[in-house]
């Protein structure tokens, strides 16, 4: 499992370049930061489990060098990825889907639990050992894994039933983007945890009017009930990233926030709102609205302010906000999403990667 700690664009869901190329969206480990939780020098009483001697076997065995290009940092400790499946809350009723799964750290503990673990690669060499890997490991519970060797971002459909749900040490540099996708086109997936930069993580949980609160927050505030949970030690990666990780937890709320517009037409307002966030709404959002004063118009109708800033909103306020922006007249509205989680594949969504000057973390 790796991910980038660097990323060369802004971890976000912003518009903007593309995040990242295509082989970034679905191989690796997450590097860490501050956490009292140790690395097993050894292995230890891992069983089943990839230790640090494990890991580096099997990466020589394969040809694997951690490269700086994915962010490649794999995990080796036992504890962490069994404390990873607690925080996430696995059942063994789960049908988990996992992205990056890399040399399978990760994917072999969520399987000691997991009804169905189902693994999105998209490295070559990765993707063609994994099965094995888990063959080798946990023989009794191999016919309940299933490799996809696919870019995350662009799955829309995923063998077997459907998930319920998200375990991953995302790639940073996609981090933002390929959760939201997930949440979008999986509308089945109930619980999920993810592993990101401390700082995605901060801004995935942060509350309105924060500093940190952006983008980010409020898309992933439509889908879910969002919040911190945990930090994950830089001593239990090899190598060791020079970044720190936080873990994040989301539960999907019971429907959307109810409002008339589409959720494109919601994540709209969003994304003018957050591209000029030092700007009043009434600024930020003209390009959005036509003009500053159609803008006010759409503001005072929802109840909102023209003077305040996107960063003090609340996602049902943003909704409200679009319910009174301009509608393209040629053509039906936007289709809008399911109202909960019913297991079936809703309408992917395009969640792109914030301005640099924004949202990219410091070097």
């Amino acid at each position: 499992m790796s991910a980038a700690p660097s990323p060369p664009h802004g971890p976000d869901g912003h518009p903007g370049t593309r995040p990242a190329p295509a082989g970034e969206a679905g191989s690796g480990t997450a590097p860490g930061g501050a956490d009292n939780s140790g690395a097993d020098s050894g292995g230890g009483d891992g069983g089943a489990l990839l230790g640090p001697a494990e890991v580096r076997e099997l990466a020589a065995a394969l040809g694997v060098r951690p490269t700086k290009q994915r962010g490649q940092n794999f995990v080796i400790d036992p504890n962490t990825v069994r404390r990873i499946v607690r925080a996430a809350g696995v059942r063994p009723d789960d049908v988990v889907v996992e992205i990056g799964p890399g040399l399978g750290s990760l994917t072999l503990a969520l399987l000691e639990t997991a009804r169905q673990v189902t693994a999105v690669e998209i490295d070559d060499v990765l993707a063609g050992a994994l099965p094995a890997t888990v063959a080798a490991r946990l023989p009794e519970r191999a016919g309940r894994f299933t490799l996809v060797h696919d870019d995350a971002l662009r799955v829309t459909a995923l063998p077997g039933p459907a998930p319920t749900a998200l375990v991953a040490n995302l790639p940073y540099n996609v981090a933002v983007p390929v959760l939201l996708h997930m949440l979008a086109t999986f509308p089945g997936i109930e619980r999920t945890l993810v592993m990101v930069q401390s700082e995605v993580a901060d801004r995935l949980a942060a509350a309105p009017g924060s500093k940190v609160y952006g983008v980010p927050s409020v898309k992933a505030a439509w889908y879910c009930e969002v919040k911190r949970a945990g930090a994950i030690g830089r001593n239990v990666f090899w190598p060791a990233p020079n970044v720190d990780s936080g873990l994040v937890s989301l539960v999907r709320r019971p429907h959307p926030p109810r409002t008339t517009a589409s959720r494109d037409e919601v994540f709209a307002v969003v994304d003018a709102a957050f591209a000029q966030r030092r700007k009043t709404l009434r600024a930020a959002l003209a390009g959005w609205a036509g003009s500053g004063a159609a803008a006010e118009q759409a503001l005072l109708a929802a109840g909102v302010s023209p003077r305040a800033r996107g960063e003090s909103l609340t996602v049902e306020e943003f909704a409200a906000v679009a319910e009174h922006g301009p509608r393209a007249g040629a053509g039906p509205r936007p289709e809008k999403e399911a109202p909960g989680p019913a297991g079936r594949t809703a309408p992917p969504v395009t969640a792109h990667p914030a301005r640099q000057d924004e949202e990219e973390p410091p070097a």
